[in-house]
């Protein structure tokens, strides 16, 4: 028995050593450089896989751009290391891609049909010296808001980005090299791939959508939650704005800022993080910060150069031949409109007259006199251009709580040896839309205006109507300007790439914070609070001829001196002048953003 039992071991001992003959003599083309890594692959089959690798490379020449050299040795220094096994499949997979029609990109999701907004956007990849953002709502029957589809909204994937999944909220930019690498580097059917995708629970699609697309479906969502606002519509319009803020991001340039304040905007009428009272009054909305943002709106457009300039003619003119001259400024901040007036009033013909300016700003939170500060500015200014300056301030919360003596002063007898009476004029830059907040403040104003009799009053206001009855037309005009006036911004700063630098770039966003306050009162305030009440030229027109005032026409000088500022102006090529019914109007292309009128009492109420 135990004979045997050897006999068998011995044979199998023979067949093992047979079999491991066998092998040896089958792996005399393995590659070395590969064994030597634990791998066993035939040099056959390796030329076999450097053929296929060949043809691949000819046809990624003929399919990609081409700095596929550089994307090819970037892979070669990021690899990942497959079985060299599964090279072959793996390259034939790729291959078939390549030589496979491309399949159509499905249709764009409709909008519904009732709902026509249209968002008309330049197109991709060139940058424009000014950029136009247009939204063209056409009045009609609209859907409510129940009608759109609030399913979670699938972030478009734009060039430069990709989306996983229906998480609307994770998106990771590309470059240009990294999306070559997503197209070529598919997964080998290796089970042995150690990269990021294998350790997803799933391979997801990359869908590439029209930047031009989403901006529609942008704007389609911005009305849409508008409209659900205004219906009350709040688990509507909460879907909606998340929506928003993800289609926000597939935009670039003014389009995505204006959007992103107006999601911040709607967010905070729907969830109301802070008590109504307050949604006006953040911690940052004292007067020195919106001084501060004030003044750089003025250094990085010329909206505010144009109030100012065309307003000092028109009381220039209106002073002509009078040596005592008045003027009350409802709005006196940095004072940075009055060194043009005194220096046009120093070098006037038979010399400059005295001059008194009254100035009114809020109060101030640490009980600053930052009004005092100004004057002295301006006093000193006046001394070294030998003008007689004389100067008083005024804090007062509101307008409407001023009464004319308190502004006209000490009456001209108090001064012994004049008996010419003060020449009066009232200038207001962006001040009375906000007396329309709180019911008869206006016509409280007004009145006092009228009780001074002043020879001109001179307002800037913004040519909007931001003061509708409903809120979605509130909305839908806001959408409008603040769109155009972001352009203005864009094409300013691109017009003049040497101001870009620090200065212009930190203008532009300061400015784009000071428009994004405006953003929010209009649409996330109510009531008092809401203070950003713009009405165009015609709804003035009707408030102060029933006050009793009748417009001045602005003389030509007014509408030269506009057109040269324009013309210094590094983006003024997309800023245009227009005269209009004895007013000047600065538009944008073809939207018109602020209009200076000039107002006298009427005959008939003297």
């Amino acid at each position: 028995m135990k004979r045997e039992r050897q006999e068998t071991v011995e044979a199998a001992e023979t067949e093992d050593e047979k079999g491991k003959a066998r092998m040896d003599a089958d792996d005399g083309g393995v590659d070395e450089l590969l064994a030597a890594l634990g791998y066993k692959i035939r040099s056959t089959e390796m030329a076999d896989v450097a053929q296929k690798l060949e043809q691949l490379e000819m046809a990624m020449g003929s399919s990609v751009a081409a700095n596929d050299d550089a994307l090819l040795s970037h892979l070669a220094s990021d690899a990942v290391h497959y079985n060299p096994s599964d090279v072959s499949t793996w390259v034939d997979t790729i291959l078939s891609e390549f030589n496979a029609p491309s399949l159509p990109l499905p249709p764009p999701p409709l909008s519904p049909a009732p709902l026509q907004h249209h968002f008309n956007l330049p197109p991709d990849g060139t940058e424009q010296n000014s950029t136009i953002t247009t939204v063209d709502v056409p009045s009609g029957p609209r859907c409510p808001a129940d009608a759109y589809h609030l399913e979670p909204l699938h972030a478009p994937a734009v060039a430069g980005r990709i989306v996983y999944g229906s998480d609307t909220q994770y998106e990771v930019s590309l470059s240009s090299r990294d999306r070559k690498r997503m197209k070529l580097c598919s997964s080998p059917p290796s089970s042995s791939s150690t990269t990021d995708a294998a350790t997803s629970p799933a391979v997801l699609p990359v869908v590439v959508v029209d930047t031009q697309e989403s901006g529609i479906r942008l704007v389609h969502a911005l009305m849409a939650c508008a409209e659900a606002v205004q219906q009350d519509n709040l688990k509507a319009a909460d879907a909606l704005v998340k929506q928003i803020t993800v289609l926000a991001t597939s935009q670039g340039g003014a389009m995505r800022k204006v959007a992103g304040y107006f999601a911040e905007a709607l967010a905070r009428r729907i969830y109301r993080p802070q008590p109504a009272r307050n949604l006006s009054r953040s911690t940052l909305d004292f007067p020195a910060f919106d001084d501060m943002l004030h003044q750089h709106f003025y250094e990085s457009c010329p909206n505010l150069k144009f109030a100012h300039f065309t307003a000092n003619q028109a009381i220039l003119e209106a002073f002509a031949g009078c040596r005592r001259v008045h003027v009350v400024d409802f709005g006196m901040r940095e004072g940075l409109q009055w060194p043009a007036l005194l220096q046009a009033l120093a070098l006037r013909p038979g010399g400059p007259p005295s001059f008194r300016l009254t100035g009114i700003g809020p109060p101030q939170p640490d009980h600053s006199d930052a009004l005092q500060e100004v004057g002295w500015k301006l006093a000193q200014f006046a001394d070294t251009i030998r003008v007689d300056f004389r100067y008083r301030g005024f804090v007062a919360a509101s307008l409407a709580d001023l009464e004319p003596y308190m502004l006209l002063g000490p009456v001209a007898s108090d001064r012994d040896g004049e008996e010419e009476p003060e020449a009066v004029a009232v200038n207001s830059v962006f001040e009375l839309h906000r007396l329309l907040a709180r019911q008869g403040a206006l016509e409280k104003v007004l009145g006092t205006i009228r009780a001074m009799r002043p020879r001109i009053v001179t307002v800037v206001e913004q040519e909007a109507n931001h003061n509708g009855e409903t809120f979605l037309e509130r909305f839908t005009e806001a959408l409008h300007y603040y769109s155009t006036m972001f352009d203005s911004l864009e094409g300013g700063v691109s017009a003049a790439p040497d101001a870009a630098g620090g200065g212009g770039r930190r203008d532009q966003a300061m400015s784009e914070v000071y428009l994004g306050r405006q953003i929010c009162n209009v649409v996330a305030c109510e009531g008092a609070d809401r203070t950003e009440r713009h009405e165009a030229l015609a709804q003035w027109r009707v408030r102060m001829g029933r006050a009793g005032f009748e417009p001045v026409p602005i003389g030509s000088n007014a509408f030269k001196q506009a057109s040269m500022l324009l013309a210094l102006f590094a983006g003024g090529d997309g800023y245009r002048v227009e005269e209009k019914d004895g007013s000047l109007t600065l538009g944008w292309h073809t939207r018109p953003l602020i209009t200076t009128s000039a107002w006298r009492i009427a005959s008939a109420a003297c």
